[in-house]
């Protein structure tokens, strides 16, 4: 009979005094970790809701003496919000819709279709993990610029194409589903691209959605490329136009900015968060 050793002995956790200390000890680092992780959040949404005399002064107030929503509706209205909202959402919805094609297709192949020298060719694409995102920036600006691609969302897609972590997370997943399942559907007469649609793609559902949140995410908060490819104001994402436009803007209406900018982010990772772990634990779990 296996015994589990725990930090913490069940004849300890048998005690009415044991188990108060252990609960009273366990609750404080959960609100420590909370308040860690909650407090700088409830700073900015907090921040953008007093005046610009009140947000700079020392030492801070941790309540707004008067509350002021004026920063949120002069951000919406002076840093064009919904303009760069919706070039952001443009460039996050492509490259997701790029990355989920290409690489779900290569993955497949990789693990499945089993092609000459596939080992190489999966070890070259590993191999791209190792070089730091900073040395590829301007070859590939360089490459967007001979092609025409500057100021054109394609120049944020057909990068995002290239993500060897992405490619590599479905090909483990793909090794784990069953090759039995395959050979059935096949010998029913089902051919390749089928197999991939009717059997693979279903149930590949969790690594898919973990996908689709990495390649958002990576869009949505991306900097430096969407800065160096975008050079007109009106077709910058959010994350650009947000220090583009901040020179001339009150501080309160900056917090403000970003406020509403971290919004769709964080109700998204809110809905999907049992996804990411479902689909990162799938992945690197046998069939």
């Amino acid at each position: 009979m296996s015994t589990t050793r725990t930090l913490v002995s069940p004849a300890v956790l048998a005690r009415p005094r044991g188990r108060a200390v252990y609960w009273t000890v366990f609750t404080g680092v959960v609100v420590l970790f909370a308040l860690a992780f909650l407090f700088p959040v409830y700073w900015m949404v907090t921040g953008a809701m007093k005046s610009p005399d009140e947000v700079a002064r020392t030492p801070p107030t941790p309540v707004p003496e008067q509350w002021h929503l004026s920063g949120y509706t002069d951000a919406w209205d002076l840093m064009q919000l919904p303009t760069h909202l919706t070039n952001t959402v443009v460039q996050a919805t492509g490259a997701w819709a790029f990355q989920l094609v290409f690489c779900t297709a290569a993955a497949y192949a990789l693990s499945k279709l089993r092609p000459a020298f596939g080992k190489v060719i999966l070890g070259g694409i590993l191999a791209t993990l190792m070089v730091p995102a900073q040395a590829l920036v301007v070859p590939k600006y360089l490459t967007v610029a001979d092609l025409g691609l500057l100021n054109d969302p394609l120049a944020i897609w057909l990068p995002a194409v290239a993500n060897a972590f992405n490619l590599y997370l479905l090909k483990r997943f793909f090794d784990q589903i069953p090759r039995d399942v395959l050979e059935a559907a096949e010998i029913d007469g089902a051919g390749r691209l089928r197999v991939l649609w009717s059997i693979v793609l279903p149930m590949s559902r969790p690594v898919l959605g973990v996908v689709s949140i990495f390649a958002l995410v990576a869009v949505w908060q991306d900097f430096l490329w969407p800065l160096m490819v975008f050079s007109d104001t009106d077709k910058q994402p959010v994350s650009v136009a947000l220090v583009q436009l901040s020179q001339n803007i009150q501080l309160t209406v900056l917090i403000a900015a970003m406020v509403i900018a971290s919004i769709p982010m964080v109700a998204m990772f809110l809905v999907f968060q049992r996804h990411i772990i479902a689909g990162i634990s799938a992945g690197g779990s046998k069939g």
